[in-house]
């Protein structure tokens, strides 16, 4: 087997359980491994540190299933995703209120390069790295015995397929070929969402625990949900008793998903969509009258650590517009779903945009991605999701 010798002083996140081999880790790769090769990852002293898939030309050259010599088989693939599943029945998931879940999260499920995401009866995949999709039909095999669905859609993004140099996703590859939708539940709301829309594996799950705290922090409040897809925070506010909730996405798409998801829950009479751009939704709400309750979840501004800099003044200044926006006295909730991005960070840049705008933000709390998407111990780049619910003042009050 093909071997991936480390750099002297790179062994200790591996060793400590990090999954992945940096590019600048390494030192030789000896048997000519193609792309998707499993290989043996070795110390200075040759010593196995453990075993994974080979991307010739990814920043991560290697991803590790194992951190010992154990082969990367069907049945280490059978144990994980048996594992995966077990871990969320112990959260609850699937149950009468959700049916919608991650099944495998990535290395947070030792599957590093692999999402799936269950929709009711249907089951999305990201086959983000070319040793993965080499392994597609033994994937598709797994989750067809243990979730049984009606069919399976791949949503390997373009980008991570063009890194990879795999073919991006196909839509259904298993199944029920006529799919052209994703029905389920989520926290007792009905989606009816088409394929076409594109984000990620169709929806944003991770944010499931926010939303339900959202519906809490609702009662009696004025809502802005900005950035908002289909308008799933501004559901909860909405059912959660908020006196006016209005809806702002720049896609004319998403806006009118938005209105039937409304309709179809029975929500609608307290919903407002607006096709604008968030940015600019929230300083016509500076100018003219600010909400008790802001919710500001942007698209991700840091897609590396080397855009950091760049991203964090555009964070600052989508906290500026989101803090003007907000009621002296009312709450903002600040998202942001770049790795790259830590919480101090984040808060860093919030507390910049408050004061931008001769406005004060206290930090109230702090919340992550949903437990169906995990993060090792020794992974820190898997918490990803971040968001700050804090109280906007006036600065010298």
């Amino acid at each position: 087997m093909a071997r991936v010798l480390l750099k002297p002083g790179h062994v200790r996140p591996v060793y400590s359980g990090h999954p992945w081999v940096f590019q600048q880790a390494v030192a030789k790769v000896e048997g000519g491994p193609a792309a998707g090769d499993e290989v043996t990852v070795v110390e200075p002293q040759g010593r196995v540190l453990g075993r994974g898939f080979y991307s010739p030309t990814s920043a991560i050259p290697v991803r590790l299933f194992t951190h010992d010599d154990r082969p990367v088989d069907a049945s280490l693939f059978r144990g994980r995703f048996q594992r995966a599943l077990a871990l969320r029945s112990m959260l609850g998931l699937p149950n009468a209120s959700t049916n919608a879940y991650r099944l495998v999260h990535g290395e947070g499920d030792g599957l590093p390069g692999l999402i799936v995401d269950v929709f009711g009866e249907v089951a999305a995949v990201q086959l983000n790295t070319s040793g993965i999709k080499r392994r597609e039909g033994l994937i598709f095999d797994a989750i067809h015995e243990l979730v049984s669905p009606k069919a399976i859609i791949d949503r390997t993004s373009e980008t991570a397929a063009r890194m990879e140099g795999v073919l991006a996703g196909t839509g259904v590859v298993r199944g029920d070929v006529s799919l052209d939708s994703l029905r389920f539940r989520e926290l007792g709301f009905e989606y009816d969402l088409p394929l076409s829309m594109g984000q990620k594996t169709g929806f944003y799950l991770d944010q499931r625990e926010l939303r339900a705290r959202i519906e809490r922090l609702a009662k009696g409040r004025t809502v802005l949900d900005a950035y908002a897809f289909v308008g799933s925070f501004g559901l909860a506010a909405a059912r959660g008793g908020a006196t006016r909730v209005r809806v702002v996405d720049q896609s004319a798409i998403a806006v009118e998903l938005a209105a039937e998801t409304a309709r179809k829950n029975g929500l609608h009479e307290r919903m407002e969509m607006v096709k604008m751009d968030a940015v600019a939704a929230m300083e016509s709400a500076a100018n003219h009258e600010p909400f008790d309750l802001v919710l500001c979840d942007p698209p991700k501004l840091a897609p590396s650590r080397a855009k950091l800099d760049a991203a964090l003044n555009a964070y600052r200044k989508v906290a500026r517009a989101a803090c003007r926006a907000t009621k002296p006295g009312g709450i903002l909730v600040l998202s942001s779903c770049s790795s790259a991005v830590n919480f101090h960070e984040l808060v860093r840049a919030l507390a910049h945009g408050a004061r931008d705008a001769n406005l004060r933000a206290t930090v109230l709390e702090e919340q992550i991605q949903a437990p169906d998407h995990p993060v090792p111990a020794a992974f820190p780049e898997g918490l990803y999701l971040k968001s700050v619910i804090a109280r906007i003042d006036l600065a010298h009050d």
